[in-house]
């Protein structure tokens, strides 16, 4: 990486890829106007020419040839009716994909971002603080916690959250319950009937490992979801393995240097003591 990308920072970085995806989301809606339009025209240039090959034809009388005209545009008619709502179907259809795509190009965007925020600081505080605002933000959750591994005791702890006292959530074996199973098994857990669920701290809708490859730190827990969120679409799935990936490694990271300036600071202690 260069000095000048250094002095770009990450939000500059971040600003570019999303212009990235705004410039491919216009692109995409002029390729849908100009379909729609071509397929109209070719529609109007079929039916020109079956008229013109229409008038050179001849008839028993005038009576006949207009009955007969009336006939066969009626015919083409219900054919280019059929014609129509087929291509109407298929831009409904592209429409769709279209609104799909571009969620998902905005989903991606905002972790492009997030991943940037949690990379970006080594202080454990503010590490826990931005996954906690991701959780909001991009999944839409209400109530939860990001639960930590004691891999002296083998307990997980709730170390943040949001809408839930953290006292009362209690510390957990591991493979105790669904939470302590998920956080051994470092396996994905989703509730099956979220309408009738009632809150129950050891039975959480959601629970994420938090892994190093196959080596899990920690779970995030989700109780409640917020209200215009319902259920999970498609992608919220792939955003949570995703992020499961990024917090995990930023928490270590965070946890590491945390270490690292205690014993740092101890030395110096000693060396100053030494010195004295």
């Amino acid at each position: 990486m260069t000095d000048r990308e250094d002095e770009r920072g990450p939000a500059k970085r971040a600003e570019e890829f999303l212009q990235v995806f705004k410039k491919g989301a216009e692109f995409t809606q002029e390729i849908l106007k100009d379909n729609e339009r071509l397929r109209y025209q070719i529609l109007e240039l079929e039916e020109r020419l079956k008229l013109r090959e229409d008038m050179g034809g001849t008839g028993d009388s005038v009576s006949d040839k207009l009955l007969e005209r009336i006939q066969v545009l009626e015919k083409e008619k219900k054919e280019i009716l059929e014609r129509i709502l087929h291509v109407e179907a298929e831009n409904v259809d592209f429409a769709n994909r279209y609104v799909e795509v571009e969620s998902e190009n905005n989903m991606l965007a905002n972790l492009y971002i997030a991943s940037y925020q949690l990379h970006s600081t080594l202080d454990f505080r503010e590490v826990l603080q931005v996954i906690t605002e991701i959780i909001i933000n991009l999944i839409g959750a209400e109530e939860f916690a990001i639960m930590l591994l004691d891999e002296k005791t083998n307990k997980l702890q709730a170390m943040a959250g949001e809408g839930l006292e953290l006292k009362e959530l209690p510390t957990i074996g591991l493979g105790e319950g669904v939470i302590g199973q998920m956080a051994k098994t470092g396996e994905n857990y989703f509730i099956d009937d979220m309408e009738n669920y009632v809150r129950d701290y050891a039975h959480p809708i959601v629970c994420i490992p938090l892994k190093i490859k196959e080596h899990v730190i920690g779970v995030i827990v989700i109780y409640k979801l917020l209200t215009q969120k319902s259920r999970f679409a498609e992608v919220d799935y792939e955003l949570f393995t995703l992020l499961a990936g990024h917090a995990a490694t930023a928490i270590f990271s965070s946890k590491l240097y945390s270490e690292s300036e205690r014993k740092l600071s101890t030395i110096q202690g000693f060396i100053e003591l030494l010195t004295k």
